[in-house]
């Protein structure tokens, strides 16, 4: 054997002796989670304009948040200069714009219609592209009065089928969103993601949108969860609103070996800029211990 062959055959032997290894450094089932700021906990002070985009990565900095999902309501506009200035802002400061939130209505009858949602669709995803996002939250949209939930079902399956192309020609990833309408439950959710049968789609989890057996749908939705949003405040099986135990709630989804952001979407009445960065110690901590 020559030196250039020894040489080979040793290095791939090494290779494969050092891939079990690799293979089980890091075990599918070790969660891996860090909170961040929803963009969204901030609609009032965005929508009046006494906060901008740009204040919530200052924000993040001074919160020693990693992580920002940016509902897009109220961009001031998606041009590529000011996408980018903002992608800049966000690097030179330390902090993921990983995700942004799209609102979307995939229950359409009308092909057309439809085809105006992807088309929409393929439009954010350009814009998640150009701030460097790697998934986008879409909504499942409302059952028509005129329609069942059996009939919406293909509807929202070929929505997300045609939007998972688009997607994963950018390497960014769908997460369908329990958001009520024909999303309410967690086994159409999941009936609708597994027929679709994309890596490129999933579930955005909000822990506080089940409105029964809260719990026990979040665990259903875990192994398909490609980002969670969590609540101050959820709906206990006795149909009563309450603080939401986030003790609970993060080790259910820790136990679930979610790998990811908790992105705190604040939606209650306290103040957000009281509640959340209180909300994002507490998230801090959790994830800490609950995280392999």
């Amino acid at each position: 054997m020559n030196r250039r062959a020894f040489l080979s055959s040793t290095s791939a032997a090494a290779a494969a002796a050092l891939a079990p290894q690799l293979t089980h450094a890091a075990p599918a089932t070790a969660a891996r989670m860090k909170p961040a700021i929803c963009a969204y906990s901030f609609r009032k002070e965005l929508q009046d304009k006494s906060m901008t985009y740009e204040d919530l990565i200052a924000k993040c900095v001074e919160w020693n948040i990693d992580g920002i999902d940016m509902t897009v309501y109220w961009f001031p506009n998606t041009s590529a200069q000011w996408l980018h200035n903002l992608r800049r802002l966000a690097y030179r400061n330390g902090v993921s714009i990983y995700s942004i939130a799209v609102r979307t209505e995939l229950t359409k009858p009308n092909q057309a219609d439809r085809d105006a949602e992807v088309a929409s669709l393929a439009k954010w995803v350009d814009v998640a592209d150009m701030l460097g996002a790697t998934h986008i939250r879409v909504f499942g949209g409302t059952v028509p009065k005129t329609a069942t939930e059996e009939q919406a079902v293909p509807w929202v399956v070929e929505c997300l089928k045609r939007g998972a192309d688009i997607a994963a020609a950018k390497g960014i990833i769908l997460g369908l969103e329990n958001h009520g309408g024909i999303c309410t439950k967690a086994d159409r959710i999941l009936e609708m993601v597994n027929k679709v049968n994309s890596p490129w789609v999933g579930i955005n989890l909000d822990t506080g949108n089940f409105k029964d057996h809260a719990f026990e749908q979040m665990q259903q939705c875990l192994p398909q969860a490609v980002n969670v949003q969590m609540k101050a405040e959820m709906t206990y099986d006795d149909g009563k609103t309450g603080p939401q135990d986030w003790d609970r709630v993060v080790k259910l989804i820790g136990g679930g070996g979610y790998k990811g952001y908790l992105s705190l979407e604040y939606e209650a009445k306290e103040p957000s800029a009281v509640a959340v960065p209180k909300g994002l110690a507490e998230l801090r901590k959790l994830t800490h211990k609950y995280s392999v």
